[in-house]
């Protein structure tokens, strides 16, 4: 690990300025990344800025519109426990904890888990040329080992996976990003916050060079009645997904009024098709319908050697997953879904 300074910043206009003192100066909250991150000397740091004390983006808020907003320093693990969450969006509570370890999910926070980088292999190796670690080196998962691999979304570019199962419910539940700036204060619509690789895989995200994020909201409507998040994995506890996908329903009168599914672990951001969704619109909610929203969901779907069957387990993980939501019950350890 290279050497760094330490900062803490008393606001959030305090850290704005300091990390726009320096390019290499960067925020830390959890550290469950960019520690690593830094360990492995995959990035580097001038100065750390410990947002950890700024107290008015570290606690959840309802909002007038029903809504509600999560505070960036939340933790993962407050954020899954919080009575309102557990009751109004179980989506989200379901996918945090489906995510790493209790341990990690105690400090790591809500704006870091939008930050988190890939888990690709040859990011992690500097030894080995990677575009999004440095830029016109080459992808040497495409040639390599990509079992774990892109299969929507990629590019020549690069294949990696986002690893984040917290951000693919957010997905579902089109949230909101808030983020401060050098600027102001702005929002993204979270389908627009994270980027697909093109020719800039070094870039994550639409995060501006000196922004931070403060804050999550999330719509009124969470879909608490017809729900399931699944991750399906090498093993069941502190790994990255495979392919995982939230869906979220409103049915009425045995139809299906809405429908969301997003996925994770296939592309470069959680990965949405509205078609799809559309599709499902006054379709009565069973595995036939929902193998037809699975084929639009994977169409163009590409795999690379190792992570071809990823397209056949996407489209399966949707219509079980899809059938679990009718009954959110069949997601307590040991039921079966029937399809």
């Amino acid at each position: 690990m290279n050497n760094f300074s330490y900062q803490k910043a008393t606001d959030v206009n305090h850290a704005i300025s300091i990390i726009n003192e320096n390019a290499e100066n960067k925020i830390i909250a959890g550290g469950t990344n960019l520690i690593d991150l830094m360990k492995y000397f995959v990035t580097e740091a001038e100065t750390l800025v410990d947002i950890n004390k700024i107290s008015d983006i570290n606690e959840l808020l309802e909002l007038p519109n029903g809504g509600v907003r999560l505070g960036a320093l939340m933790t993962n693990a407050d954020t899954a426990y919080h009575p309102m969450i557990e009751e109004r969006y179980p989506l989200l509570s379901k996918a945090i904890l489906a995510g790493a370890s209790a341990q990690i999910r105690n400090m790591a926070t809500n704006g870091g888990n939008l930050l988190q980088r890939t888990r690709c292999y040859y990011f992690y190796d500097i030894h080995t040329p990677c575009n999004k670690r440095e830029p016109g080196s080459g992808c040497s998962a495409i040639n390599g080992y990509n079992r774990i691999h892109a299969i929507l979304g990629h590019s020549e570019n690069c294949i990696a996976v986002f690893p984040s199962d917290m951000c693919v419910a957010l997905a579902a539940l089109d949230a909101v990003v808030r983020i401060s700036g050098p600027d102001g204060n702005r929002t993204v619509e979270f389908s627009d916050f994270h980027r697909l690789p093109g020719d800039t895989p070094q870039i994550d995200n639409n995060l501006k060079l000196g922004e931070i994020i403060t804050g999550i909201e999330l719509p009124e409507k969470g879909f608490s009645e017809n729900y399931s998040y699944l991750k399906l994995r090498d093993r069941s506890s502190y790994s990255f997904a495979l392919v995982s996908v939230a869906t979220g329903l409103e049915l009425e009168k045995g139809k299906i009024k809405e429908a969301r599914i997003a996925l994770g672990g296939v592309s470069h951001k959680p990965w949405r098709v509205k078609e799809a969704e559309d599709f499902l619109i006054e379709k009565t909610p069973n595995a036939d319908n929902f193998a037809q929203a699975a084929e639009i969901i994977l169409k163009g779907a590409q795999g690379f050697k190792d992570n071809n069957f990823k397209i056949d387990l996407a489209k399966k993980a949707i219509v079980r997953n899809c059938m679990m939501a009718l009954d959110p019950t069949s997601q307590r350890p040991g039921a079966k879904p029937s399809l």
